[in-house]
């Protein structure tokens, strides 16, 4: 087994805070400049970036990359990057970069993606051949691209034997080497390629893709040629002092994911921050010997949601909602959906193992992949799941899962190839499909959620954090992202319902499950500008996603037609729901930034930020700067949205001025009859938080009454107070602590840090 990397190496350039920024062409490099001023107010200590390299023209993210050798020149190019990284250190800022190693585009035109069109042009001979996971075999000596709008028809293409390229309509494919004088059928059979329409991904494609995107095509990364050529401008960037850390994008998709950390974490040195993508089940621990400072943070998201989660009410509505819909519980709508993708959208991956494996194999395989409890296994792991094993063996035969078994631990090529197949397949058919199809409470279909279990008890919670302070104390932690599927304030209003049920009511509608994500869905964004686009947008993209009546690929106008009228016309939370969401929203903030690790703010979520499903948490953000100089001179805030505001650049400012604050861990219990309703800890060298959890529950119960909770010894100052703020000692009454707002956090006047 490797050994746990020594993560004190990693200290000298772990963040205090990151904040991530959304970069497109409508807000380059420059307008990122523009905003140092404001973001180095509010108190992070990096900008987190999102991808810089060049990637197919207009692209809203940046992940769909064409060429790893230079900078964006939609964004400001190389020139921008380095003027905006020279601004940032002026501000005392350093910049975290999103990189990804997994995957290329396949874009149109094919030629800005100058590797892969080499290869199309002179096949496995070709010098880049090795770049990408393509089964020549299975194809017959030609790569699939599913890129046309239908059926090919050789009258179709054309010739253009200047240029030396095959046309179809305005997409272009390179010709290969003397094939340009043959007739068009021959031709089209003597290519490197075979162009196909785009639904024939699904069934014949031979080569490795991200997830079910065709448009992504794999890089073997782990040829260590394809890394050296891959990673030259970003190590270039990190030597050159641009970027001092790196996010790793689908970590999972590598053949091995350890090995390339390895390599990287050797080029880049031990003073470069480096975090992976990385989605672990709850039970799930990130390898100890990979040597990166931790996760982007899903794993912490999931656990301060399900704080705020009232585990009675979630299972009341859970019975509600399979009473209203007939839908299956979640375990079963999870495998279902998982068979689904596998055998359908996964096919041409399914396809390509069983060929490895064997005929007599081919069911072992299946199984063990639908039936596999997280996203994928690792090379060098001494077993497998073996509950999988157990639930695999049931439908395909114990001999057939044990031949499945000793391929993934004896055989590296079929086992890099399984794990890659089983991430994608986890990502598709959970957050993918099962997250749209199960909505008894939509805030815990999150990616790492578990929505079969959306509480979790404060003592878990207590154990995770004292865990990362120990382990992963750089590992980084989010509530919202630009791949969350409702920012943290919007989940905090749906988590609301969990303490009173009956508010959902009874959504009625010709489709029982749409309006329970309707009504859910309505709640959670309330009145906001654009809402009625907004929400039947995301309504459209759920009901695709969950492909019950319509899917991305086989769309049901008329069924289509009716999703907007499922949208509730009334937005706004009962008032006494309304406060619970207020503390849900406090409370998530306050440990987020509270808690061990480096947590990250998602663009405009320093303040009240409804966002839903992409593209709408990618909308253009508008910086606060005005409330924050307002709170800083000394101004009440002004709503929920600013005591957000204030509570988030209270903390920020405190991490990077006094980071030595933010080291240990200890639960603080608090005594009295709603001892439960109060969630706080302390971080020893001087700090306490304290928030208010199932408030509604709480006010039912009678309120705080004599509930205390107890200090650690000195004299603590509640930061968040407007004029003298109020000093305690020994213990508080929670009553008086919280009289104000659902949360306090408490300095020590001698504190360290």
């Amino acid at each position: 087994m490797s050994q746990p990397y020594p993560r004190t190496e990693l200290s000298p350039s772990v963040p205090t805070s990151t904040y991530r920024l959304q970069l497109r062409p409508e807000f380059p490099f420059a307008a990122a400049e523009a905003a140092l001023p404001y973001l180095a107010s509010l108190g992070v200590s990096h900008l987190h970036l999102s991808p810089v390299l060049e990637a197919v023209p207009g692209s809203a993210h940046g992940y769909d990359v064409t060429d790893h050798t230079r900078v964006r020149a939609e964004l400001g190019g190389e020139p921008g990057l380095r003027a905006l990284a020279a601004a940032a250190r002026g501000h005392g800022l350093g910049l975290v970069l999103d990189i990804v190693p997994n995957h290329m585009a396949v874009p149109s035109p094919l030629r800005l993606n100058g590797p892969l069109w080499e290869v199309l042009r002179e096949g496995p001979g070709s010098p880049y051949a090795r770049w990408f996971d393509i089964d020549w075999e299975a194809g017959g000596g030609q790569v699939l691209l599913p890129v046309l709008p239908g059926p090919p028809e050789p009258d179709a293409f054309t010739i253009d034997r200047d240029r030396g390229v095959l046309r179809h309509g305005e997409l272009e494919f390179p010709l290969r080497e003397g094939t340009a004088e043959l007739a068009p059928a021959e031709l089209l059979a003597a290519q490197w390629y075979r162009p196909a329409w785009w639904r024939a991904a699904r069934t014949q494609l031979n080569y490795r893709r991200f997830f079910t995107i065709s448009e992504l095509i794999g890089v073997r990364v782990e040829d260590p040629e394809v890394f050296a050529a891959t990673h030259a401008k970003v190590l270039e960037l990190v030597r050159d002092g641009v970027a001092e850390g790196l996010r790793i994008d689908h970590v999972d998709g590598l053949a091995d994911p350890e090995g390339y950390l390895r390599r990287l974490r050797a080029a880049v040195g031990g003073g470069c921050w480096v975090v992976v993508e990385k989605i672990l089940a709850r039970h799930e621990r990130l390898p100890p010997g990979w040597p990166v400072a931790g996760t982007t943070g899903y794993d912490a998201l999931h656990r301060v949601d399900g704080v705020f989660t009232d585990p009675d009410g979630a299972a009341e509505l859970a019975r509600r909602y399979a009473e209203s819909t007939g839908s299956p519980d979640w375990e079963q709508t999870a495998r279902a959906c998982a068979r689904e993708v596998l055998t359908g959208d996964l096919a041409a991956e399914l396809a390509a193992l069983e060929r490895m494996a064997g005929p007599e194999l081919a069911a072992g395989v299946r199984e063990l992949l639908i039936a596999y409890p997280v996203y994928r296994p690792y090379p060098g792991q001494p077993d497998l799941d073996r509950r999988a094993l157990a639930a695999a063996a049931a439908p395909a035969g114990p001999g057939a899962v044990a031949g499945v078994r000793d391929l993934v631990l004896g055989d590296p090529a079929f086992a890099a190839r399984f794990a890659q197949t089983s991430a994608a397949l986890r990502a598709k058919s959970l957050e993918d499909r099962a997250f749209y199809r199960h909505a008894p409470l939509l805030s815990a279909t999150e990616v790492g959620g578990d929505p079969g279990r959306p509480a979790l008890p404060p003592a878990e919670f207590h154990a995770y954090c004292a865990e990362l302070d120990r382990d992963w104390p750089g590992s980084g932690t989010v509530l919202s992202t630009h791949d969350t599927k409702r920012s943290a304030d919007v989940r905090a209003r749906i988590s609301a319902l969990s303490q009173a049920p009956e508010a959902m009511g009874r959504p009625a509608g010709p489709d029982p499950q749409l309006a329970w994500v309707a009504r859910q869905t309505s709640l959670g964004l309330g009145e906001v500008p654009e809402r009625a686009e907004r929400l039947r947008e995301a309504l459209l993209k759920a009901v695709r996603e969950a492909a019950l009546h319509t899917s991305w690929t086989d769309q049901d106008p008329a069924y289509e037609a009716t999703v907007a009228d499922h949208a509730p016309d009334d937005p706004e939370l009962p008032a006494a729901l309304a406060e619970a969401a207020r503390a849900n929203l406090l409370g998530m903030a306050l440990l987020h930034l509270a808690m061990p690790g480096v947590p990250e703010v998602y663009q405009g979520a320093e303040t009240e930020y409804r966002a839903l499903v992409d593209p709408d948490n990618r909308r253009p953000v508008l910086f606060p700067h005005e409330a924050l100089a307002r709170l800083d001179a000394g101004a009440p805030p002004r709503g929920q949205a600013e005591e957000k505001l204030a509570l988030t650049a209270a903390l920020l400012r405190l991490r990077r001025d006094r980071p030595g604050l933010f080291t240990g861990y200890a639960p603080l219990p608090a005594r009295g009859r709603a001892a439960e309703h109060c969630l706080a800890f302390a971080r020893p060298a001087g700090l306490v938080a304290a928030a208010t959890r199932l408030s509604h529950r709480l006010a039912g119960a009678g309120g705080w009454r004599d509930t205390v909770l107890p200090l650690p010894p000195g004299r603590w100052t509640a930061l968040l107070d407007r004029g003298t703020p109020q000093a305690y000692e020994g213990r508080v009454r929670l009553a008086e602590l919280l009289s104000a707002r659902p949360v306090a956090l408490l300095l020590r006047e001698d504190g360290g840090g």
